[in-house]
């Protein structure tokens, strides 16, 4: 038979409707509102719409209107049924009927029918003059939705400012009494203060981890707060990408050994010399190798392959055998602190930041980041089941970022 869109947010109504036109052998799909409905409208080409006059958002009146103005919906009837509004504005609008609430169950369907058969209705009297007054109103409704937008598009602007200098303040405080603990720490473990007992290095060995990872994550937030203000600079100077590659996997590979986790490689032996600033791009490769082993699995693997990519580019993919990630996560997990699991009794550890500097140093680079999730191909002739990260950069970037130092 045929497939109706009904657009009503009482739950109620929407049961009714769908009941009274599923016995009659009719696909009924339902919105709730009047942005939703419109999508609906044009992605499930319904032959008929029914659409209540008080929705949110949206009300029937601007409904019917924008749905008049897509090509494809323009022949579909459009049935008011609603306790609101007037028959003759909703027929000028562009309505091809009007039921009133409560609906005549016994003969709901058969009204229906004669709608689809090609039954329509037209407005008496004035509708051109009915039509001007419904604009008017919904030009109304416009203007002071623009105003409210504007003033709350601006106070996001201030919470955005507000967050940036919380950012770069917090991220000093924190950094500035990190110097002399790790001084002091390195002063102790190298025993100039006095000689240690077996179970005093232990004790400071964990200290010392603990402070690693601590600054680890300042690096960051002071890395992120100098992009987002913009004085995030990069140094332009000759090196070795594949040397920077090498030294990446290095820094990660007691962690993985840590995780019982078997790395794979595949790195070419000739030199491959690029122009950039290889210390931003480590540590964006690093934050790379490290997500890979947060959430690889004890015993899983983790590849890693670096290759030239034509004349112009070179590219570190890193894949793993983690659980991956879904495809509307994909996009988000490179904006700063999102996180797929954000709660503190997360399995993994981090702020949200790594991909997040991975993707703005890459593309300072004249490159970029691309992420896929099961990994599109195979990574150091490995097919991995969870996520694939590439970063790409140009052996010789243009960008205005780029600052000689």
């Amino acid at each position: 038979m045929a497939r109706v869109l009904h657009i009503e947010d009482d739950p109620n109504n929407r049961r009714l409707v769908q009941k009274l036109l599923g016995a009659a052998g009719h696909e009924v799909i339902e919105a709730e509102g009047g942005v939703e409905g419109i999508q609906l409208a044009r992605d499930s080409h319904p032959d008929l719409v029914l659409v209540d006059i008080n929705i949110p958002d949206l009300d029937g009146y601007e409904v019917t209107l924008r749905l008049r103005g897509i090509p494809a919906l323009q022949e579909v009837p459009i049935v008011a049924i609603t306790a609101e509004g007037d028959r003759d504005s909703t027929l000028a609008v562009g309505c091809d009927g009007f039921i009133a609430k409560p609906i005549d169950a016994a003969h709901f369907a058969d009204t229906i029918a004669q709608f689809l058969g090609g039954h329509r209705e037209w407005a008496e009297g004035a509708s051109d003059k009915l039509l001007r007054e419904r604009t008017q109103k919904i030009v109304a409704r416009l203007e002071k939705k623009i105003v409210e937008l504007s003033e709350t598009n601006q106070r996001l602007e201030d919470v955005a400012r507000l967050r940036r200098e919380f950012l770069q303040n917090v991220s000093h405080e924190l950094a500035t009494p990190m110097t002399p603990v790790v001084g002091y720490l390195r002063l102790l473990l190298n025993e100039e203060l006095g000689p240690l007992t077996d179970l005093q290095r232990k004790c400071l060995g964990s200290i010392e981890t603990s402070t690693q990872r601590l600054r680890s994550v300042v690096d960051t937030l002071l890395d992120v707060s100098s992009l987002e203000t913009g004085r995030m600079h990069y140094y332009t100077r000759e090196y070795d990408f594949r040397a920077v590659s090498a030294k990446a996997i290095d820094e990660v590979r007691s962690k993985l050994d840590e995780r019982d986790v078997t790395l794979i490689e595949r790195i070419p032996d000739d030199p491959m010399p690029a122009l950039g600033d290889p210390d931003k791009l480590l540590r964006a490769m690093t934050h790379v190798l490290d997500n890979a082993c947060k959430f690889t699995p004890t015993g899983g693997e983790v590849a890693v392959e670096v290759r030239a990519e034509g004349d112009a580019e070179y590219s570190f993919e890193v894949a793993d055998s983690g659980p991956g990630v879904r495809p509307e996560h994909i996009a988000r997990i490179m904006e700063p602190f999102y996180q797929v699991d954000g709660s503190v009794t997360r399995d993994h550890g981090g702020v949200g930041l790594g991909l997040a500097f991975a993707r703005r140093v890459t593309e300072a680079l004249g490159g970029g980041i691309e992420i896929s999730s099961p990994p599109a191909g195979e990574v150091a002739e490995r097919q991995l089941s969870g996520t694939l990260v590439e970063l790409r950069v140009s052996r010789s970037p243009e960008r205005p970022e780029m600052q000689a130092k």
